[in-house]
């Protein structure tokens, strides 16, 4: 069968929907990712359920697969046709009941632990094994998403690595420990192998997830491993490009940093979502870090790591964040000046701490702030591009667009933050490597020839 897998939310959605892909493709079928075509027997909604926002948009496209599934329905009928649409991830998880009464079309939902129950349910629809007698929605979970098998939505030169399922962190507006669990690492010995099978069909970076990177290690070996675990990587996966993501600040593990420092093929870039600088609100978030030891950390960062990029993420709108606040919020914007920074207005979560703060602060003051952090944000941006005029890079092409090539720098994640643009002068494959030279500045991208 014809099966379409759209995707939702975060990278770690994206490697669960891989690995359900792999299994499928294993069983004999065609798996199309976020397939535009309105051809397939089966569409699989992999949802995000993380704020408002992101719901919001699960909802929506739920509904909108549910009026292609009944069009197909209608055109195919003659023909004995009929489209199932499936429903998982973290939406799914939290509001399944709800979901499912409102939405009895929708054929099967699956939370985020049950994803060899949602190929085995794949299975019934085409045949391949004899139903169970009932539709499936019993909480059944596993440890983690099965890894054996993994077909990649990503281009082919580049690919997420899951170290580790779940958080034990209690930051009081986040409900993923809710959705997702108690954290469990994968062991090192298990991702080094499939780091190396991914460069082996091609991949050339390899980007680490988790709900939290830096916890990594603690409940499987007693300790924070992150370090290991990189060293490990960078001599024995064959990835040119190894890149750091979703850390956390509290306790980060500083031979993660050494790694770093040692090895060539480990980009100089951290991801680390630092959300607020004031103290006060820091501890109402339950992030166990104060605004000296956030200081503290970024400046061991920048002297041990001169080259870095840093990206964050920042909340404002935060129950009780008042304008002088907020004000130190820009400040610290204006005074860190980070590589990269993202910024969301802060929304009330249900079942966690911070909802019994209420929601005070007016949605367009929140978006007022938004505003403001970017445009500082955007400013800082120009500025360090203009710096990199005139200097030469590596870069890694993505892709043609018209005249063309989008490339990045080892201080750049795919989809998130800034591109280099090389005018398609003579062909390049994607997925290679190229040295350029920086020749223009813009806000969020570069312009370069080819050396």
């Amino acid at each position: 069968m014809k099966i379409n897998i759209i995707t939702l939310g975060c990278s770690k959605n994206t490697v669960d929907s891989e690995n359900v892909a792999g299994h499928l493709c294993s069983a004999g079928h065609t798996v199309f990712f976020d397939r535009p075509r309105n051809d397939c027997d089966i569409v699989i909604l992999n949802t995000c359920g993380f704020i408002g926002d992101a719901k919001e948009e699960s909802v929506n496209t739920l509904l909108a697969q549910l009026q292609a599934a009944s069009n197909f329905n209608r055109r195919h009928h003659a023909d004995g046709r009929q489209r199932t649409l499936i429903a998982t991830g973290c939406l799914v998880e939290r509001y399944r009941d709800q979901l499912q009464a409102e939405l009895p079309q929708v054929s099967a939902w699956f939370g985020v632990h049950q994803w060899d129950e949602l190929v085995a349910y794949v299975k019934t629809l085409a045949g391949q094994q004899t139903p169970a007698g009932q539709r499936p929605s019993a909480k059944a979970p596993s440890a983690l998403p099965f890894t054996a098998e993994r077909t990649l939505s990503t281009p082919r030169h580049y690919a997420y690595l899951k170290i580790a399922e779940g958080c034990n962190r209690h930051c009081s507006y986040c409900a993923i420990p809710l959705i997702r669990g108690r954290h469990v690492s994968r062991p090192i010995d298990e991702l080094v192998d499939e780091a190396r099978n991914l460069v082996a069909s091609g991949v050339k970076e390899i980007i680490i997830i988790a709900q939290d990177t830096t916890y990594y290690g603690l409940d499987l070996y007693g300790r924070r491993r992150l370090g290991d675990l990189l060293n490990r990587l960078a001599t024995e996966s064959g990835a040119p490009w190894i890149r750091l993501h979703y850390t956390y600040p509290t306790d980060f593990p500083l031979d993660a940093i050494q790694a770093m420092r040692q090895h060539s093929n480990i980009c100089n870039y951290i991801d680390i979502p630092l959300q607020h600088i004031n103290s006060r609100l820091l501890h109402s978030m339950q992030r166990g870090i104060d605004r000296e030891q956030t200081l503290a950390l970024l400046d061991r960062f920048r002297q041990q790591l001169p080259d870095v990029s840093i990206r964050t993420t920042l909340i404002v709108g935060y129950p009780g964040e008042s304008e002088s606040e907020f004000e130190e919020l820009k400040q610290f914007v204006a005074d860190a000046r980070f590589d990269r920074m993202g910024c969301f207005a802060y929304s009330p979560e249900e079942g966690t701490p911070a909802e019994s703060l209420g929601d005070p602060v007016p949605e367009e003051e929140k978006q007022r702030r938004v505003d403001e952090l970017m445009a500082l944000q955007q400013s800082i941006s120009l500025q360090k591009n203009l710096s990199r005029v005139g200097r030469q890079y590596q870069v890694l092409v993505d892709r043609r667009e018209g005249d063309y090539y989008v490339a990045r720098t080892e201080y750049d994640s795919p989809d998130i933050d800034d591109e280099v643009l090389i005018p398609a002068t003579r062909q390049l494959p994607v997925g290679s490597f190229q040295q350029v030279l920086v020749t223009q500045a813009m806000e969020h991208d570069l312009l370069a020839k080819l050396l």
